[in-house]
């Protein structure tokens, strides 16, 4: 008799799938690090340029070697003229995130070295993935709209030139600073579900597209990455600090989820939170309007109060995008601007040390049940909305 397996734990909790180098992240202290570097030294020291270096060839760069960097993210930003025809007609009512993964996935028919996963390969293919994201979101905004589409700058860093593509106008230095922040927060979290799904897809040895498009389509869940939207949309119906204990109270007692709070990994304070509570706050006074991450400091402090459950990073990124006036559909997909970079790098590990990933499931259905010819059988399972056979 074969035996089985024991139970995993639901979702694969606690489960190791390989090594990395990349991203480290101490739940029980509220720590991460980005290949040794701490977090909080990050955010406020570095540039989302620099992470990407970081990630991607393992140690922080050069003068030399970041103007390097920044000079092949600021050429490869421009959009085949196909992939602007395709951006042009789909829906204006398609949601951003779809449209993200849809243009990913084209952009591989572009590239005639597509399948080749060699290192200095892939590399060339992360740095196009990464300068693309900000201006296919940012076209297809200006496009869905009936505008004009903004050409991408070089004289500007990934986070200015996503504003100055996106708004049409000159970015604010402060702007650009907070969004940058953001970027390099998101870049990286370990072995979350988007990245596995990137290097599943790796593994089969299918090209980097395929595994970012992967990713993106993970994203895309509200238990992922869409959480900060559901974070806005919260504060959006509460509308007034007063009514948030109530609000808080009545969701509480339905046992539903509040977006933006608790982690599968953080048992402590989420160390991306820290920072982007400050940013928030700064961001909200710099605009002269401090509603938002008002609101969501008061809906930290209920939901502490009646569920002792720390914030994540979801829950002060909301403010920061809204403040910077991003419409709530984008704000899953500006995560992806920047989770790109980690995706990519973990790509790029799962190349050099492949191994395919094939796990086992746990079969917990019937078994010995004899095969019954059709003509035998007396009841069936139905199928949902299914016609009845013709008499």
């Amino acid at each position: 008799m074969i035996s089985s397996p024991p139970p995993p734990e639901a979702g694969l909790r606690g489960a190791v799938v390989g090594n990395t180098t990349l991203s480290s992240i101490n739940g029980d202290e509220g720590k991460l690090i980005y290949r040794g570097l701490d977090i909080h030294d990050l955010a406020r020291k570095s540039t989302f340029e620099e992470i990407c270096y970081l990630l991607w060839f393992g140690a922080l760069p050069t003068r030399a070697h970041l103007d390097e960097l920044r000079a092949k993210l600021a050429q490869r930003r421009s959009l085949p003229k196909q992939l602007v025809t395709l951006l042009r007609d789909l829906p204006p009512t398609a949601a951003p995130i779809d449209v993200l993964r849809t243009a990913v996935s084209a952009m591989g028919l572009f590239d005639k070295h597509v399948n080749d996963t060699s290192r200095d390969a892939s590399l060339e293919k992360a740095i196009t993935l990464t300068a693309t994201f900000p201006t296919i979101l940012a076209a297809y905004h200006n496009l869905s709209r009936g505008e004009a589409l903004v050409e991408p700058r070089r004289d500007l860093d990934t986070a200015a030139n996503f504003l100055y593509m996106f708004f049409g106008k000159d970015p604010d230095r402060d702007a650009a600073r907070v969004l940058d922040v953001a970027l390099i927060l998101h870049a990286d979290h370990g072995m979350n579900a988007s990245t596995f799904s990137a290097i599943v897809t790796a593994a089969t040895l299918s090209d980097m597209y395929s595994a970012i498009t992967s990713a993106v389509g993970t994203l895309k869940g509200p238990l992922h990455g869409g959480a900060n939207e559901g974070v806005i949309k919260n504060l959006l119906e509460i509308q007034s600090p007063d009514g948030v204990e109530a609000w808080v109270q009545d969701r509480l007692s339905k046992h539903e989820k509040i977006m933006g709070f608790g982690h599968a990994v953080y048992k402590a304070y989420d160390p991306r939170a820290t920072e982007l509570k400050a940013i928030a706050k700064d961001a909200g006074q710099r605009a002269g309007n401090t509603k938002w991450v008002d609101l969501t400091e008061r809906m930290e402090q209920a939901v502490w109060k009646q569920k002792q459950l720390y914030p994540n990073v979801d829950l002060y990124s909301a403010s920061v995008y809204y403040t910077l006036g991003f419409p709530t559909e984008y704000f899953t997909p500006i995560f992806a601007v920047s989770r790109v970079a980690g995706w990519c790098a973990h790509v790029l590990e799962q190349y050099a040390d492949n191994k395919l990933i094939r796990p086992r499931a746990n079969y917990v259905g019937p078994r010995g049940i004899e095969y019954v010819p059709v003509q035998a059988r007396t009841s069936d399972v139905v199928l949902p909305n299914a016609e009845p056979a013709a008499s």
